[in-house]
């Protein structure tokens, strides 16, 4: 085509009306046209109306992201349904007018903006560029703005949100997904993810200003504008002083003959863990080479998760054998959370769940404060909380040492609210998690937090080496001590959301309308709770304590054998989870017998609850 041909159609592209046949899909067409000033993404929209991709342009102009997990995420690309320069200056806008409504004081407060590493040349579209636009937005408005003037670590802008009281925080992270995603976390005043009702509603300030306002595409702001604030030195400064208060063996750390390999995943991880290991009195950790700096295409790993245990840690394992190292910590791209290893004696290593990890943490969070802590401290002021779909092990803890464990729904932001709460009523929060290998320690952040994770367990790990213990060892004298808690999580793809609905609605009516089922396979239902419909059989009046939620799925089923196993559909992918553990009592040890019987009931809960084969789920591929 010649290049006047080609103009002639980039002119009629803008100008005539589009005949789809579809009017919606019409008016998403010319408004993204109109709107969109990012030459890449326009271009996407225009090569699909060229190519006449009808079926594709309505899957991307026609739906809104939504809220789900205190935010935005989804891929990179044009679209209304996709992370872009256009979409987030749409999700600041509504921010900008719902946190209007909310802070008569908000001009003079302002807001914090951060962002990870990551980027997609595609549709030029990287976590700075969006970052800088969501600052531009809330500077052509005159409200002051914190942006951070590099890669952050997540927990560092719920962090600077309550440090610098600004009324509202927003991270630009896709976290631990795939390369092709990036989110959108929203954080309120008390330094917390943002919950309902303000998802709700910011959601639908959004879809009342779509239009971009005059300014909002004006990125040079950020250079420009005085009411623009670079928070990077000071908020590090605070953090690293900070983490002095969960620091109980410096000197020790100083003399420790351990070393610790340190992968970050390509991710923002790296100067922050060497800072964090530098305020414990350690030397560095030895860093991943290969993933040091950071890299948006995540080179060296099938998926930036290191979750996802042994085969995304592999060349950390390899630098650790070769350096003599007996303790991995793998921080995931945006540094909130952290995987740990171990070397064992017989040269295999021990990956940790976070439910294990979790174990060593709430024993030794409890350990230090008993050992620290002041003639009138009572052990009744002191609480520890966990995410509902994760390990009972801190509540057997609790029970046998006095202090209170809590529950939450599943998601850090409703462990941020509670601990909140429990700060202003007095309360002395020392250890949090959720099961995901998300791990808050004290209290300085209201999110997880894998860079003060990881110096913990290295000097924990350092500490036990001075009494010829490795954290594996520890962690059995934790189990025979408070009982035995072995647990297994793993999940299904289903792309098919009236599937999964129809599994979960099977399961709220399965004998018989409105009953759930009384036995799994051969195993007896002891209580069952739902959380979707707000039920609870335990319950005297059988309604949840933990507060109704609706737009997700999971059912939690109490055995008779002591087993918890919980099925929930995931906030952020495609995905039905699976969480089920056996909670033993100190005098049952037997832990091959308990892990048969657990292998037992996960393979009955999968068979009868889940039927995979014939609702065409997909399995995890390991």
């Amino acid at each position: 085509m010649s290049e006047n041909a080609e103009g002639d159609l980039n002119s009629n592209l803008l100008h005539s009306p589009y005949h789809t046949g579809d009017p919606q899909l019409d008016t998403a067409i010319e408004q993204w046209l109109r709107w969109d000033k990012n030459p890449k993404t326009k271009e996407q929209i225009e090569n699909l109306i060229r190519n006449g991709m009808n079926k594709e342009l309505r899957d991307r102009l026609c739906c809104r992201m939504t809220f789900g997990t205190a935010g935005l995420r989804s891929a990179m690309g044009a679209g209304f349904c996709y992370i872009n320069d256009l979409t987030v200056i749409q999700s600041t806008q509504g921010m900008y007018k719902y946190l209007e409504r909310c802070f008569s004081d908000f001009k003079q407060r302002g807001c914090v903006v951060g962002y990870d590493t990551r980027g997609q040349v595609t549709s030029s579209c990287s976590s700075q560029r969006l970052a800088e636009l969501t600052a531009a937005v809330l500077l052509a408005k005159d409200v002051p703005v914190y942006l951070f003037s590099r890669y952050v670590p997540t927990p560092f802008v719920p962090y600077a949100v309550q440090e610098l009281r600004a009324v509202a925080g927003v991270m630009i992270t896709a976290s631990h997904n795939r390369k092709e995603d990036n989110g959108y976390k929203v954080y309120w005043e008390n330094g917390a993810q943002i919950t309902s009702p303000h998802d709700k509603e910011i959601l639908k300030c959004i879809e009342e200003c779509v239009e971009p306002w005059h300014g909002s595409w004006n990125d040079n702001l950020v250079n420009t504008s005085p009411l623009k604030r670079d928070p990077l030195q000071d908020i590090c400064r605070r953090y690293m002083e900070d983490l002095k208060k969960i620091c109980f063996y410096r000197e020790l750390n100083s003399q420790t003959t351990l070393k610790f390999v340190h992968s970050s995943f390509h991710g923002v991880g790296h100067d922050y863990v060497q800072l964090a290991f530098q305020v414990f009195g350690f030397k560095p950790p030895i860093p991943v080479p290969e993933q040091k700096d950071p890299d948006p295409d995540f080179s060296t790993v099938k998926c930036p998760n290191p979750e996802e245990g042994e085969s995304v840690l592999e060349l950390s394992l390899r630098l650790a054998e070769k350096e003599n190292a007996r303790v991995v910590l793998a921080t995931d791209p945006d540094a909130d959370r952290l995987a740990v290893a171990e070397l064992q004696e017989n040269g295999n290593w021990k990956v940790f769940t976070g439910n294990e990890l979790a174990a060593l943490f709430g024993w030794w969070m409890f350990d230090c404060w008993r050992k620290n802590k002041s003639r009138n401290a009572d052990v009744k002021n002191i609480y520890m909380l966990a995410t509902t779909v994760s390990s009972k092990i801190l509540k057997a803890i609790a029970l046998k040492e006095g202090f209170h464990f809590e529950e939450t729904l599943p998601g850090f932001k409703w462990i941020g609210s509670r601990i909140k709460n429990l700060l202003e009523n007095g309360k002395e929060v020392l250890f949090s998690f959720e099961e995901s290998i998300g791990f808050l320690c004290g209290t300085s952040v209201l999110d997880k937090d894998g860079v003060s994770a990881a110096v913990v367990v290295a000097e924990m790990a350092s500490y036990l080496e001075t009494v010829n213990i490795t954290l594996t060892q520890q962690l059995i004298k934790i189990y025979e001590k408070y009982g035995y808690h072995l647990s297994k999580t793993s999940y299904f793809l289903c792309y098919d959301p009236p599937t999964i609905k129809s599994i979960f609605e099977r399961l709220r009516n399965f004998d018989s309308p409105k009953e759930y089922p009384k036995f799994c396979g051969t195993f007896a239902i002891l209580h069952i709770r739902d959380v979707t419909t707000g039920y609870d059989s335990s319950q005297p009046n059988k309604k949840s304590v933990l507060p109704v939620s609706k737009n997700s799925q999971m059912i939690t089923f109490t055995f008779q054998n002591g087993c918890v196993a919980t099925l929930r559909t995931s906030g952020t992918e495609p995905k039905i989870k699976y969480y089920a553990e056996m909670c033993a009592l100190p005098e049952q040890s037997d832990t091959a017998l308990l892990e048969e019987e657990l292998k037992k009931l996960i393979e009955a809960l999968i068979e009868n609850f889940l039927e995979p084969s014939k609702n065409g789920l997909i399995w995890r591929s390991v």
